[in-house]
């Protein structure tokens, strides 16, 4: 990086109460007056408000970057209090962007805060990023991600990137001025299901904490420059910082620039954002055979009549520990096609999993291997069941 992001733009004064909050940024010569203003001066967006939007908002508060935008369209639900620190028990069921403004405002209230309660997409998210000097990608998808990347390439911003699955996490700066770009890194997204989410695989709860005060810490030194506003010294613009929370190890790998990236090589081919659902493959079912459901109400009614079900449980076993379902079978979905002939084609079959998402993929594969019996997916899964239908059994 050759100098702040911000450089050359008009600097504010800070008032008296400003310098006492920040003193201790004041006496780092790196940072100082100078760096303290450009902060105060910079426009910086959160997308997320969750396992890493959380650290992020909260730092750069703190610290006083003085426009911090929020988008989220989510809301604040139990499962998100063991990492996302932003949100307390007393805002469940608020919109996530209403509780981490009254969090950041409570920590600093200098600062303009500016929520986005929404969901970015093609339509929407040049119009909103192009208000700010940098973005921090605080998502957990990978539409998101390649539509933030896409967003802040064509709009020349850098991208401050992190990701993280149980105990592994992941921070880089995406800056196509430069270096690479997040597309430089992964050309294509995962076929959908192979990378579960942090809902269906976990988290370790300081892991994004760890990894949103890195992409916290990144956002700084973009705003402030090197000493006296020029370079700034081992940025992650080319470079992958890989952590291992459980094993308490850093790596780092070397990033390039692909010359053929379609957005920010040689030759470009992605002039506008596109559709990031069909690109990562979230549209494809739309167009096969549809996979059918049951809801839980309706399986318990089938149950009570006493009707023959196949009931197959997909989930580890360290899930079923925590929430068993009666009466079924498990079969770890890696097993489900070589296991085929276990089942009664002539009885309907039933797949549980969490929330209904991998049951899918145990659906599939029947299929692919030649099962030609009745496949029915417990729409949202054990957990539907838990909440409409067995309420003594946990939710997670």
């Amino acid at each position: 990086m050759r100098e702040s992001i911000i450089a050359g733009r008009e600097l504010p004064e800070l008032s008296n109460g400003e310098i006492a909050r920040y003193s201790r940024h004041l006496l780092l010569p790196e940072l100082g007056i100078d760096g303290q203003r450009r902060l105060k001066a910079a426009r910086v967006l959160v997308v997320g408000t969750g396992g890493l939007g959380a650290p992020l908002a909260l730092y750069l508060a703190a610290a006083g970057v003085g426009t911090l935008g929020i988008a989220d369209f989510d809301f604040v639900e139990e499962s998100n209090l063991q990492r996302q620190v932003i949100h307390g028990t007393r805002d469940i069921g608020r919109p996530k962007v209403a509780s981490a403004k009254d969090r950041i405002k409570g920590i600093n209230p200098h600062i303009n805060v500016i929520t986005h309660n929404t969901a970015l997409s093609s339509a929407n998210a040049l119009d909103i990023l192009k208000n700010y000097d940098v973005v921090a990608d605080g998502t957990d998808n990978y539409p998101a991600r390649y539509l933030i990347n896409d967003a802040c390439v064509l709009l020349g911003i850098p991208n401050v990137y992190g990701s993280i699955f149980q105990f592994e996490g992941q921070a880089s700066v995406f800056y196509a001025k430069e270096g690479p770009c997040y597309r430089c890194l992964y050309p294509e997204p995962p076929p959908p299901g192979l990378v579960p989410s942090c809902a269906e695989g976990g988290v370790v709860g300081v892991l994004p904490g760890i990894v949103g005060t890195i992409q916290a810490n990144e956002v700084i030194k973009l705003i402030v420059g090197g000493e006296g506003g020029g370079a700034v010294p081992d940025s992650l613009v080319g470079r992958l910082l890989l952590f291992d929370a459980w094993k308490l190890k850093f790596r780092e790998l070397r990033l390039e620039k692909d010359p053929r990236c379609p957005v920010c090589g040689e030759k470009p081919s992605i002039r506008g954002l596109i559709d990031y659902e069909q690109f990562c493959g979230l549209k494809k079912e739309a167009a096969g055979e549809p996979v059918e459901t049951i809801t839980a109400r309706e399986l318990k009614e089938r149950l009570d009549r006493g009707e023959p079900l196949q009931i197959i449980d997909i989930r580890e076993p360290h899930e079923r520990a925590i929430a068993r379902f009666p009466q079924s079978r498990a079969i770890p979905l890696g097993q489900m096609a070589r296991r085929k002939d276990e089942f009664d084609p002539g009885i309907d079959a039933v797949f549980i999993c969490k929330i209904g998402q991998r049951s899918v993929f145990a659906i599939r594969a029947l299929r692919e291997a030649g099962y030609r019996g009745r496949l029915l997916n417990l729409k949202d899964g054990i957990n539907a069941w838990a909440r409409e239908v067995d309420t003594a059994l946990p939710q997670y």
